[in-house]
């Protein structure tokens, strides 16, 4: 406690961390947003999860594009150009009711997403003392997670509130709020773009992320069909308030479970600790396959939450997990679309198990190509768990 004190003295550490929130909050609370929009206005479920899945693959599409642009010209007008946009798709999506222009401003917003996690995250290098590095990634982690567990529950009760208009219109001014304010920092302006190392490799020479790629097909399918599958069945069975119920225990549970994975990353080796984590988030994944919504869906959603984690080779540049995250994101949306045509027209249970598959096919995968990943079969040193920590943030928001 005494460490987190000394951080918060330092100049603009509380200006970091509470200029971002608001935009934090809003990437939590779009996709369902997204959901209830299309689904009250249209009483299709299929129809919302082709919404979410387009708005999942234009930002997927311009990950990489984004994260160049940002790598070569730094963060502040790419920031104060895509905020504005972003908020004002949200708005003018929430006044539609045609679906053709529904689906255009839903793939729109994900084409001006701004980047705000991975604009944050470097900025920690400039704000405080190298000593205090590991502090406030902490920090950062858990308001980003916090973030996360609030925005399914503004999304969630709004749209379900007599005002269900508010979700996406408080989506789009959290956004202003906090990705004007982030941009306006000096701290922001101020940020220089990383530099590749000299033996930076083409992407398409890494072969440990040739091999993450294939695993990132299948998950980003699976947990797409998910993100759908989870508020479809709710709906469906007439208790749509569980879904933000089951997607906060899956929050608190995924803090958990990051705090957790800390302490093991320091005990064993990184490659061998993903694969055991893996492959009891495969089994952990079972329960929620199974279960029906209610209180037990809830249990089952904080068990899954707990196992989860990512993987970014040491100095990579943003641009790279931009690219990454292209394909995993590309996957993701489809799955979106799939997964609200699975659990309206045949089963959402269905839809559960496919995402549990494709967990345990990412797992078959990342063991048959283990020897790709040699090189992280080792007890990281604490400069590589710190570059870990650094990059433990998503990188198309």
């Amino acid at each position: 406690m005494k460490r987190y004190l000394e951080l918060f003295r330092i100049p603009n550490v509380w200006v970091l961390l509470i200029a971002c929130f608001p935009a934090r909050i809003a990437y939590g609370m779009v996709g369902l947003s997204i959901f209830f929009k299309a689904e009250q206005a249209t009483g299709s479920i299929s129809f919302a999860g082709l919404a979410i899945g387009l708005n999942a693959a234009a930002g997927s599409f311009t990950a990489g594009i984004r994260g160049s642009i940002m790598d070569k010209y730094g963060q502040t007008w790419p920031l104060r150009v895509m905020v504005p946009g972003y908020a004002t798709m949200a708005f003018a999506l929430n006044a539609m009711h045609s679906r053709p222009l529904m689906l255009t401003l839903a793939f729109a917003m994900g084409l001006s997403a701004p980047p705000i996690n991975l604009s944050v995250r470097p900025l920690w290098k400039i704000v405080v003392p190298e000593e205090f590095l590991r502090t406030a990634y902490a920090m950062d982690t858990a308001v980003m997670s916090t973030a996360g567990v609030i925005g399914p529950i503004f999304a969630t009760t709004f749209a379900l509130s007599s005002h269900p208009s508010l979700p996406l219109n408080l989506c789009g001014g959290l956004m202003l709020l906090g990705g004007g304010a982030l941009a306006l920092t000096k701290v922001s302006g101020s940020w220089i773009p990383e530099k590749k190392s000299a033996d930076h490799q083409p992407l398409w020479r890494h072969k440990p992320l040739q091999l993450l790629m294939i695993e990132g097909c299948f998950i980003g399918f699976g947990w797409g069909v998910f993100d759908v599958a989870v508020p479809a069945f709710t709906t469906i069975e007439k208790v749509p308030y569980l879904t933000a119920w089951i997607f906060t225990a899956m929050g608190i549970s995924n803090i958990v479970g990051g705090l957790l994975a800390g302490l093991v990353s320091k005990r064993t080796s990184s490659l061998r600790a993903m694969r055991r984590t893996y492959g009891v988030w495969a089994f952990a994944s079972i329960p929620m396959a199974i279960s029906h919504p209610s209180w037990t869906m809830v249990a089952a959603g904080s068990l899954l939450g707990l196992f989860g984690g990512a993987i970014r080779p040491k100095g990579s540049p943003t641009a790279m997990m931009g690219w990454l995250w292209t394909v995993e994101g590309t996957l993701m949306s489809i799955g979106s679309a799939a997964g609200g045509v699975i659990s309206e027209h045949r089963s959402p249970t269905l839809a559960l198990w496919i995402t549990t598959a494709c967990i345990g096919i990412g797992y078959v995968i990342l063991t048959i190509g283990k020897s790709r990943l040699a090189a992280a079969d080792r007890i990281p040193t604490p400069e590589e768990d710190l570059e870990a920590m650094k990059d433990n943030s998503p990188t198309t928001t």
